[in-house]
């Protein structure tokens, strides 16, 4: 198939729905299918107003219309509902071809908590992107069944994977020169994250965050007893994860939690609310543990042993959730016989 992917999140845009579209993306490619990207860099940008990092497009319908011609897809799925999400989806309406979606984000949550707008509000927002939708892509049962009560239809499983091999027990450790226990935390320093829920906590040993983002020199100098790392690249997580006893994940947010998977799949033993992530992906494995009590969790999870852990992050790969995107995809009539044309030069963002 040529699939057509539109998504206003693409590197350099670091995050969960920028690494699950560039592993789906390989996955595709693997199985002989061909993904033309419709990203930010081919558009002019202006930065986002509460991620100055995260570049936000200004997509000209006439140029969309260009790529698609180009692209002659067989199916058009549209990953946000940002400025490039909403530009696809007016074309897809306007010229009544169908596409797909995906519920990644609870951007809900995250602006009310910003006091930009109620939640109802923007889940209704939400609701009217995806109502036309032929299939609305969820990462859980627990998100499908949240969303099917606001209103959403035509919801569809998407799983989500772990390269393995890339993230193993094998891996050596950083050598962290820190007291043990060392308790950590990886992802976006961002409030959504609630990451004081952790640095708040009474627990021995040290607190390590990884990451980068617009809360962190607040939380610097508000808990200067614990170790910022600042952004590391996506390669030297795993040497991370391995010098670490327990990822303490606080997000009560996240749709999913990529880093419990990849912190599980190098033996690290998890801490959590029992929340939707968390909850789909430790569940009643044993590999972590899940508790409304943080510190709770996290003292209990330094017991669980780390093949545990490995042997739980084994049940879920890339590959499965790309043949699982697939079958979810609406076939374009009238579309699958084109050839593809040459792509219209690119524009730097």
């Amino acid at each position: 198939m040529r699939i057509l992917l539109a998504t206003d999140a693409w590197p350099p845009q670091v995050n969960g729905v920028v690494r699950t579209l560039a592993e789906v993306r390989r996955e595709l490619a693997a199985m002989g299918h061909s993904v033309v990207v419709v990203h930010p860099g081919l558009f002019r940008s202006v930065p986002c107003p509460f991620y100055p990092e995260v570049r936000l497009a200004l997509p000209l319908s006439r140029r969309i219309a260009a790529i698609i011609e180009a692209a002659a897809p067989h199916a058009i799925h549209i990953a946000t509902e940002g400025p490039i999400g909403v530009a696809m989806r007016h074309w897809c309406l306007r010229h009544g071809r169908e596409f797909t979606t995906a519920f990644h984000t609870r951007f809900a949550e995250y602006l009310a908590q910003r006091g930009v707008l109620p939640a109802r509000v923007t889940y209704g927002l939400l609701r009217r992107f995806h109502a036309p939708s032929g299939g609305v892509m969820v990462a859980s049962e627990r998100v499908r069944s949240e969303l099917a009560a606001r209103g959403f239809h035509n919801l569809r499983a998407w799983g989500r994977g772990v390269d393995t091999t890339q993230f193993s027990p094998d891996c050596e450790g950083i050598p962290l020169s820190l007291p043990r226990p060392i308790f950590l935390s990886v992802g976006r320093v961002a409030p959504e994250k609630n990451l004081p829920a952790f640095l708040s906590l009474d627990l021995p040993g040290s607190k390590v965050v990884v990451g980068d983002g617009p809360q962190l020199a607040t939380l610097r100098r508000q808990f200067p007893e614990a170790h910022f790392l600042g952004r590391r690249d996506h390669a030297d997580l795993p040497a991370l994860y391995a010098a670490a006893d327990v990822l303490v994940f606080p997000s009560r947010t996240d749709t999913f939690g990529l880093v419990l998977l990849e912190a599980l799949a190098c033996g690290l033993p998890v801490a959590a609310y029992p929340v939707a992530g968390p909850l789909d992906i430790v569940g009643d494995s044993g590999a972590g543990v899940l508790d409304e009590d943080l510190r709770a969790a996290a003292l209990a999870a330094l017991q669980i042993p780390r093949a545990r852990c490995r042997a739980r992050a084994l049940g879920f790969t890339w590959e499965a959730s790309a043949r699982e995107f697939v079958a979810n995809l609406l076939p374009l009539p009238g579309m699958s016989h084109i050839a593809p044309r040459a792509a219209p030069p690119q524009r730097a963002a």
